[in-house]
Formats: C-alpha cells, sequence, structure tokens
C-alpha cells in the first residue's frame, strides 16, 4: 500500500515537499507556525526526514499564506530555488541513482503520483524540445501560484543536477496570470518567462539522453525501484466535474474551449462526458460559466491585473461580454467589483 491514504480521499502529497522550509521561513523572519499550523503541520516536530503525508489543497494554502506572512510575493520562487535536488523523496532519490538522464526524467514521471497525487508531471517532445509539464488536476485548488513557481525551480535544480550547474531552459511557462514583477523570474530561469499559458512547464534542449547520470548508482537503483514499484499507484482521486473545470481553465486563455476539446483530452467521447456531467446535475456551459465566475473573482483581487487583461485570461476578445457577465453574475460590473475589494 502506498504512503497516502485510502483511494478517494483528498489528494495528498509526501510531507518531504516541506524539506528546509521552517528554517527558510526563519531567515526570512516568518512565523512558521502561522504558515503551518492552519493546515495541521507543527512546524516543531517537522525535519528534514520527515514522514507521512499532507493534503494537497491544505499544502497549496500554506504556500499561499507563506508569501502574506513573509511579505514575500515570489515566495514560492525563493524557496523552490534553494530546494535540494536530493531532497523530493523516494521518487527523486531513484531519478539522481537513475543510469541516464532519460530514464532520470521517465521514473521522475512515471512515479510522480507516489509524491503527489491529483497532478500532471510528464516530459514530451515538442519539435526538437522537451516540454516538462506540471499542474494541479484538481479544480478544487484554484490559488496555486506558489506550488507552481516554487515547484518549477525545483525541478530546474534536478535538471541541473543531470545536465550540470550551466543548466538553463529555453523557455519558462506559468499557467497563472504574470504578477507584478516578474524580474527574479527570468533571473532564476535566466531564460524567457510566459505567464497565463496552459500549464506550467520548463522548455528546454535535451541533450544527450543517454548520458549517465552523475549519481548514478545501479545497487541503490535497483533497490528503490523495486520499493517504488512494490507500492500501488495512486488512482483518480478528482471527481469528473472537477477534473473539466481544470481542463477548462487551462484552455480558456484562447477561449471557451469547445467539448469535444476537453472531451479528448479526458480521453472520453463527448457524448459520455455530456451524459457523465448530467448524472452530476450539471451541463458543460454551466461549468464553462463557473469557471469564468470563480477565475474572475480571484483575478479582479489582484490589482495590477487591468481588466482588460482579466478578460482576455477568461476568454474573452471584448471587454463588453465579459462586463455583461459580470453584471450578470454578480450584479455589478468588473470596475464597481474591484472598487468593493
Amino acid at each position: 500500500m502506498s504512503q497516502f491514504a485510502r483511494q478517494g480521499a483528498s489528494p495528498e502529497l509526501a510531507l518531504v515537499a516541506t524539506a528546509g522550509l521552517v528554517p527558510f521561513l526563519g531567515e526570512l523572519g516568518a512565523d512558521a507556525d502561522a504558515v503551518m499550523g492552519p493546515s495541521g503541520v507543527d512546524a516543531a516536530r517537522l525535519d528534514e526526514n520527515a514522514k507521512g503525508s499532507l493534503k494537497l489543497s491544505a499544502y497549496a494554502e500554506m504556500m499561499e499564506r507563506a508569501a502574506r506572512v513573509s511579505g514575500h510575493d515570489d515566495f514560492g520562487l525563493r524557496y523552490g530555488r534553494q530546494f535540494p535536488a536530493s531532497s523530493h523523496g523516494l521518487v527523486g532519490d531513484i531519478a539522481l541513482a537513475a543510469p541516464s538522464i532519460g530514464m532520470a526524467l521517465r521514473q521522475f514521471s512515471d512515479l510522480f503520483p507516489l509524491h503527489q497525487q491529483a497532478s500532471e508531471f510528464r516530459v514530451r517532445t515538442e519539435n526538437s524540445l522537451l516540454r516538462l509539464e506540471y499542474r494541479i488536476l484538481d479544480w478544487r485548488i484554484l490559488e496555486r501560484r506558489q506550488d507552481a513557481e516554487l515547484s518549477l525551480a525545483m525541478f530546474q535544480n534536478l535538471l541541473r543536477q543531470a545536465y550540470g550547474p550551466g543548466f538553463t531552459p529555453e523557455e519558462v511557462h506559468f499557467e497563472h496570470p504574470a504578477p507584478e514583477d516578474a524580474t527574479a523570474h527570468e533571473a532564476t530561469f535566466n531564460a524567457p518567462v510566459f505567464f497565463g499559458q496552459r500549464t506550467n512547464a520548463l522548455i528546454f534542449r535535451p541533450g544527450d539522453l543517454g548520458a549517465r547520470m552523475p549519481g548514478f548508482n545501479a545497487g541503490l537503483y535497483a533497490r528503490l525501484t523495486a520499493q517504488a514499484y512494490g507500492q500501488r499507484l495512486p488512482r483518480g482521486g478528482v471527481p469528473l466535474p472537477h477534473r473539466v473545470r481544470a481542463e477548462i481553465r487551462s484552455r480558456l486563455p484562447d477561449g471557451a474551449p469547445p467539448i469535444e476539446q476537453v472531451a479528448e483530452a479526458l480521453g472520453i467521447a463527448r457524448w459520455t462526458l455530456q451524459r457523465r456531467l448530467s448524472a452530476e446535475g450539471v451541463t458543460y456551459a454551466e461549468a464553462v460559466q463557473d469557471v469564468r465566475r470563480t477565475l474572475a473573482r480571484s483575478y479582479l483581487a489582484q490589482a495590477h491585473l487591468s481588466i482588460s487583461t482579466i478578460a482576455q485570461l477568461l476568454g474573452y476578445a471584448e471587454l463588453s461580454p465579459f462586463s455583461r457577465a459580470c453584471k450578470r453574475w454578480f450584479g455589478a460590473s468588473p470596475e464597481q467589483l474591484r472598487a468593493a475589494t
């Protein structure tokens, strides 16, 4: 049985993801108890060898709270870029001990559910480049900028362990809107950074995927992979209506996605998706409106985002349809809603 709770429970991640968090918060002068306590984590008992798991939603909330408590809007980026490649738990240890870079990436991707549930981690080829893509698939975890930024910074450290300290990606993509100041992002990755994208991604040149990992250890690799594959990989965990909303969210900046696109992404037929949504008491059109309405509230609370930018992020080609939608949803214009926040 895996380290996580029973199937069907709230998605979780390994507590090792908090490695070094307490001392890092101390360096920033932030109260660790104020950050971690509301998520049910006892900062005084947490150490580098923490075992067990934490609800993924609680972890994402903890990272967002850390940004507020520390006063650093880029907290996740700061935490992630100092996160050691050796602190990714069992899945990371397997990658570091793998015989080649290609096998390290494959094992990390295949076994990622052991580290974090209800999330997508994959590496795919696009033209002559590789795309390391990551996103949380649970729509209920709405605010997750800090998690995305710390995760890509952590993954970059892992790639630098594989390719060498001089590794830099060609591009970096984030699904969340651009922050007020993205200077630290470009400095961290030494690459162009794009926001409002379909998924979080590091895009890089693959080099020689057959090259040996610097930490290759045949005995350790065999032992750890046997341990990992002896566990049951978590399955499911996200109800269909939430997965549908997650796919809608990822595509909104390109316009409201037709149901065929979402059905294809989920690997089911359009009519099957319609039928299963109907059984849940929701239509596809209502799911699209739910995503737009929920994100509208979140984006309007971010004062640096212009109203027109928000309209574009929600898939509206013009401002007027967004304004009409706000009046229908909230009984007020976007400007009035922002003034009230």
